[in-house]
């Protein structure tokens, strides 16, 4: 038998969007050079905007909706993401551990065990959208949830989890987002809730998500807080980075 990665796992409260950014970099920071993995599972304490790496600031204003959200920059690409009725997790594979080089096999081998759990929870009909040699990535709406790439989690069409990749000195990190719900600051992104007509929580889907991900990703879990030094350096993060107006608008830090 395949022995295990051990793996961290954080169950973190809701939280600002510029301490979230600022906790999954000074996570990546702390494991970078370890043989263990992190699992992180946090919520947010408003509806908030994160921008894509590579956004422009200004082309938030071409959804309405969420323009009276705080906004925050994230250190991945991909499209904005209105944070509200939603879990989100993000994972920290260091260069030691094998699923670091797994990258593409990490996004599907996520997605493939949330629907797996969601049958689990009666959500029946979500699936994985298209193929790599068959889709054509579409980075024009503003959104993620608007956008489809292969691996992405749809159900009747609607996109409802999407996850993003940053790689740094042979680590990676990956965060996702899972929609429960719709949120007012993005009426026009329906969530499990309206497209399946069945509200879960985010500790259910938490609690039933788990093993499948602790089965097929290889992990061990531990529980375990965020530590003194971590949290010390997330703060130094939000300070020097997140909450910064210069990061925000010009991917400047």
């Amino acid at each position: 038998m395949t022995p295990r990665t051990r793996c961290a796992l954080l169950i973190d409260r809701p939280a600002s969007g510029d301490w979230n950014m600022a906790v999954d970099e000074a996570l990546l920071e702390s494991f970078i050079d370890r043989d263990v993995c992190c699992w992180r599972f946090y919520g947010w304490s408003e509806p908030t905007l994160s921008l894509g790496y590579f956004q422009a600031h200004d082309d938030r204003r071409r959804h309405p909706a969420s323009l009276a959200c705080p906004v925050v920059r994230r250190a991945s690409g991909g499209g904005a993401i209105v944070h509200d009725v939603e879990l989100t997790y993000s994972l920290i594979a260091p260069a030691e551990t094998p699923l670091a080089n797994q990258r593409e096999r990490l996004y599907r081998t996520v997605h493939e065990t949330l629907i797996e759990t969601l049958v689990q929870l009666g959500v029946h009909g979500a699936s994985l959208f298209g193929h790599p040699s068959a889709v054509r990535h579409d980075e024009s709406p503003f959104l993620c949830f608007e956008r489809r790439s292969p691996g992405d989690v749809v159900y009747g069409g609607a996109k409802i989890a999407g996850s993003a990749q940053r790689r740094r000195r042979g680590a990676v990190l990956q965060h996702g987002s899972i929609l429960l719900g719709r949120s007012t600051a993005a009426p026009e992104l329906p969530g499990i809730e309206e497209l399946a007509s069945r509200k879960l929580s985010k500790n259910t889907l938490m609690e039933a998500w788990r093993p499948r991900l602790q089965e097929h990703l290889g992990l061990a879990f531990f529980e375990r807080p965020l530590e003194n030094g971590e949290q010390t350096r997330a703060d130094e993060l939000v300070r020097a980075k997140y909450a910064s107006d210069l990061w925000t608008r010009n991917r400047t830090a």
